[in-house]
């Protein structure tokens, strides 16, 4: 058992420019498999304010990516999408659901990176204080705790600890984010532990009870606040910077909390 403690950039600028589309590739497949099993429970429309994101840079003869954003009665904001420059070591993928506040459940937070070691994250974004309200930690949490203490200890996955203190307050209790060698095995394993993290997931939302009317307002101004703190902070941003420059990083990072969006939200 081990800890990654390094910069993105650091990660990429240290290492051998290799080829990673096979690994890239795979998460996308992966990441289409877990969007499929979203999309067949909730009713989603994309959001036109991503359209002109659908391909932007000059892949495949650079750096280049996609990001589609979703919006439906019960899904306030999903993103689909990744950016990078798989054929010189680096490419970040993301798969976000963001409730509308019809429910409590916790959001649903993953990425896939390859920089070009392999990494992952996989988490539920708590909408309450767990300290306060410790009934929140028990239904959601508890639960799981056992399977991530199991995969923190798998010598093959090393804990990744970021630099930014921010992004280690975002991550909940059971968060798995780690860095791992891109053998066929543990590709393998990130894709069981996705899939029973979506799966676990839309359970809740399936067994969830109601929020009441007059509470819902709030809630929805609460996740908008997180997903927007969680997307303006993001260490990762400098990549996009890197690639496109500012104006269109920036433009990126308004898709990822729904700053352009054009469709209500569901608490409207």
């Amino acid at each position: 058992m081990a800890d990654t403690l390094k910069h993105v950039e650091e990660m990429l600028d240290d290492s051998p420019t290799v080829d990673v589309h096979e690994t890239f590739h795979r998460y996308q497949a992966l990441l289409n498999e877990l969007k499929a099993k979203i999309t067949a429970r909730f009713a989603l429309t994309r959001d036109p304010s991503t359209e002109a994101l659908e391909n932007y840079g000059d892949y495949p003869n650079g750096p280049g990516g996609s990001l589609a954003a979703y919006t439906g009665p019960e899904v306030d904001w999903l993103v689909h999408s990744w950016l990078g420059n798989p054929g010189a070591s680096f490419a970040n993928l993301h798969l976000t659901c963001w409730l509308g506040p019809q429910v409590r459940v916790p959001h649903l937070g993953l990425a896939l990176l390859v920089w070009p070691g392999g990494w992952f994250y996989v988490d539920s974004v708590p909408r309450v204080n767990m300290v306060e309200d410790g009934d929140y930690y028990d239904r959601y949490y508890e639960p799981a705790n056992e399977e991530w203490l199991q995969l923190r200890n798998d010598p093959a996955f090393d804990y990744f600890v970021s630099r930014a203190g921010f992004i280690r307050a975002s991550l909940s209790p059971t968060a798995y984010c780690y860095s791992f060698d891109r053998s066929p095995e543990n590709i393998e394993k990130v894709s069981q532990v996705t899939h029973a993290h979506v799966d676990r997931w839309l359970r809740w939302v399936d067994e969830a009870e109601p929020v009441p009317a007059e509470e819902r307002a709030a809630l929805a101004e609460t996740d908008l606040r997180i997903r927007r703190n969680i997307a303006d902070r993001d260490p990762a941003n400098v990549m996009g910077v890197r690639y496109f420059g500012e104006e269109t990083t920036n433009q990126l990072v308004r898709a990822l909390w729904g700053g352009d969006r054009e469709l209500p939200r569901p608490s409207a």
